[in-house]
């Protein structure tokens, strides 16, 4: 059976690193923290689940950070957490199993990684991260933002899903931060960089901004095709928002050079078509969206809920704009199945029994 160090960096995380520490405690052989200025109890409740606590003086770079954690390790296997991250009560029971029988050639093992979740605790945006690495192989993590652990070797996924639960900790504006204190110095940005800034903008609602480096970004050719497909996914969100339907329109006639087409790119299509009262074609998008097969092994971005819920919902009010109140009914209900309390579906179901009633 494999040994297994849990390396985390933390900073004023009190509210949440005992729930984090208590679901996975019981599966590691050995626990860093390494804490990188808190002023909280942070160290204080850490100190209850391992002694292996180290200050770090924090530089705006997280690869640093981990590279620093990782280099206390001594066990088999690291493993990587933050402290709003939980592993659930299913989960540890496959975790408990994997350590039990993984294949000690293997370098790293990819978990998926579920960072929203909805009002039924279900996923509503998860990834796969490169969770467990062989200490051996000394990996080493990169970018001082959004920073990832370099893949080679031996690698597996597992179905093991490490669940994200913000407790809003963090600073809203951090990582949006350290990206412009880079760009200040005159450092020019990976073409990962380049990706991860643009969609700092996106969620800051800086859309002009967003749209400059998502353009950038592609423009490299030089991105993951599952980067560059959401890059074009957000482009059009942010052109949507300009009201630019033109190149929203380009935006996502861009994905299709990458790959096949995704259920997010479909329902966005369906979009494009809704806001021009075009229901024919919109539903043409949407259908689409529905039969598409879900990725299962899939490391990019998958938006759960464009791959049933939203089309579904969206097929609804197109079918009842066109006069197929049959059609509009059928979506409405398979959209309750995935979401029975939904207010959409709730009030949809309301319209039409008062419809059948009169």
């Amino acid at each position: 059976m494999i040994t297994i160090s849990l390396c985390m960096i933390v900073k004023n995380e009190e509210n949440v690193i005992a729930r984090c520490l208590d679901s996975i405690e019981n599966f590691v052989d050995e626990i860093i923290i390494v804490d990188t200025g808190s002023t909280d109890t942070t160290k204080e409740i850490a100190k209850g689940y391992t002694d292996k606590i180290f200050d770090f003086k924090w530089i705006n770079d997280f690869s640093v950070a981990r590279n620093y954690s990782y280099s206390k390790a001594t066990m088999d296997y690291i493993l990587w957490l933050d402290a709003d991250d939980v592993i659930l009560e299913e989960d540890r029971r496959k975790f408990k199993e994997l350590k039990q029988t993984l294949d000690p050639t293997v370098d790293i093992v990819m978990m998926k990684y579920n960072v929203g979740l909805d009002q039924y605790n279900k996923p509503t945006l998860s990834y796969y991260r490169e969770r467990l690495s062989r200490r051996i192989n000394n990996y080493r993590w990169h970018e001082p933002v959004h920073e990832y652990l370099e893949l080679n070797g031996k690698i597996v996924n597992s179905d093991i899903c490490i669940t994200h639960k913000n407790e809003g900790t963090s600073s809203y504006d951090r990582n949006l931060s350290i990206y412009e204190q880079i760009i200040s110095r005159g450092k020019k940005l990976s073409v990962r960089g380049l990706y991860y800034y643009a969609r700092e903008l996106y969620y800051h609602q800086r859309y002009d901004d967003a749209i400059e480096y998502f353009t950038k970004f592609l423009d490299t050719e030089m991105g993951w095709v599952e980067d560059n497909i959401y890059a074009c996914y957000h482009l059009s969100v942010c052109y949507e928002y300009k009201n630019d339907r033109t190149n929203m329109l380009n935006a996502l006639l861009r994905s299709f050079k990458y790959d096949n087409p995704r259920a997010e790119i479909c329902c966005q299509f369906g979009q494009y078509y809704m806001e021009a009262s075009n229901y024919e074609s919109a539903i043409v998008w949407y259908t689409l969206a529905t039969q598409l097969k879900k990725p299962t092994d899939n490391w990019g971005f998958i938006l759960h809920d464009y791959w049933g819920f939203i089309p579904s919902i969206q097929l609804c009010v197109c079918y009842a704009r066109v006069g197929n109140m049959q059609k509009a009914i059928e979506y409405n209900d398979k959209a309750a199945e995935l979401k029975p309390n939904d207010p959409y579906v709730v009030h949809n179901r309301r319209y039409f029994e008062a419809c059948l009633a009169i």
